[in-house]
């Protein structure tokens, strides 16, 4: 019995220290994956390089690499039809995580101004970030647009 009341409390601490340590890495799962998910959606013509950087600064990996890819003929459409998005983050859930990455579901909505509606159209956005852990930092490896 001395045993175990001597056991238990170094078991229970040991507990609640890993879950302090999940909880912390969830809330930086989910914070980077919002910040991604609100690059990603607001954009604006008038400093659009500014824009894409704040996306790769965020990317990795074959993301990393198509968003880079696709920026030169980005900048031409969104110049030509004089687009703005802004993002706003409506939610976010963890889907899947661990030590090393964490796959995220990102509500979003949006407003989107161009020369065809001037006035703004809403979109919504479904987004599942895929993310991985570089350096200290998540970073998204993938991005796809779901339901």
């Amino acid at each position: 019995m001395a045993l175990l009341s001597a056991v238990l409390p170094v078991y229970l601490g040991v507990r609640v220290y890993q879950q302090h340590q999940v909880e912390g890495r969830d809330q930086d799962i989910l914070a980077a994956a919002r910040q991604l998910a609100l690059n990603f959606t607001s954009l604006d013509y008038r400093h659009y390089d500014r824009d894409a950087k704040n996306v790769l600064n965020m990317a990795t990996g074959s993301f990393r690499q198509q968003f880079a890819d696709q920026t030169s003929n980005l900048t031409k459409l969104v110049a030509t039809n004089k687009s703005v998005s802004q993002g706003q983050i409506l939610d976010a859930g963890i889907a899947r995580a661990d030590a090393r990455s964490a796959s995220v579901l990102v509500a979003v909505d949006s407003k989107v101004t161009n020369v065809a509606a001037p006035k703004g159209q809403a979109r919504n956005y479904r987004l599942q970030v895929d993310l991985v852990l570089r350096s200290g930092r998540w970073l998204a490896s993938n991005v796809e647009f779901v339901g």
